[in-house]
């Protein structure tokens, strides 16, 4: 049997203990050999506000600590084409739960079904009645499987108002993310 290997992509604008959090708790719960934590460098679903070079350097810093964590650069904007690139078998794709709502939406979700298994982290305050109703509605439901998380209370757009204005990040972002994003002045205009 082959060892499992699993696959956590984003934007990481920036990456926040919450990635962490859910990236830790991931390997345990698959019990995963490697995660690739794959930073897309222009997402076809969102805009981003930092160039993907610094945000693969804050990826870099905050999955340092992470055991079996290797951090690179997806220039597939699209889930679908980068499994396909990478060729891995049968891989755990990882998202939140509510990411898995939109799933549907995706460009060739069926596809990504085909070469990943999806891993979906479900907290407190997310409406696992309408999660389980898109995981029924999905043609291969077999695929997905929801896995309860710490819920970690962050998000990358809360550390860039916070660091807009200044303010500290403790607790919110690796203490090495959060030196960076001071030392390179990230997320303030002007």
């Amino acid at each position: 049997m082959s060892a499992a290997i699993g696959i956590l992509g984003g934007a990481f604008d920036p990456p926040h203990n919450g990635h962490v959090a859910l990236a830790r708790e991931a390997i345990d719960h698959f019990d995963l050999e490697r995660l690739l934590v794959r930073v897309v460098a222009d997402p076809g679903h969102k805009g981003v506000h930092t160039p993907a070079g610094i945000r693969l350097r804050l990826a870099e810093l905050a999955f340092a600590d992470v055991e079996g964590a290797d951090v690179s650069l997806d220039p597939y904007p699209r889930t679908a084409e980068s499994l396909e690139a990478l060729g891995l078998d049968d891989p755990v794709f990882l998202i939140g739960a509510d990411e898995l709502a939109a799933f549907p939406t995706w460009v060739r979700p069926e596809r990504v079904l085909d070469l990943a298994r999806i891993g979906a982290a479900t907290r407190p305050g997310v409406d696992l009645g309408s999660v389980e109703r898109t995981v029924a509605a999905l043609s291969r439901p077999d695929r997905v499987e929801l896995f309860p998380i710490t819920p970690v209370d962050v998000s990358s757009s809360e550390i860039r108002t916070l660091a807009a204005a200044g303010l500290p990040l403790d607790g919110l972002v690796p203490a090495a993310v959060a030196a960076e994003i001071e030392r390179l002045g990230l997320y303030r205009s002007g």
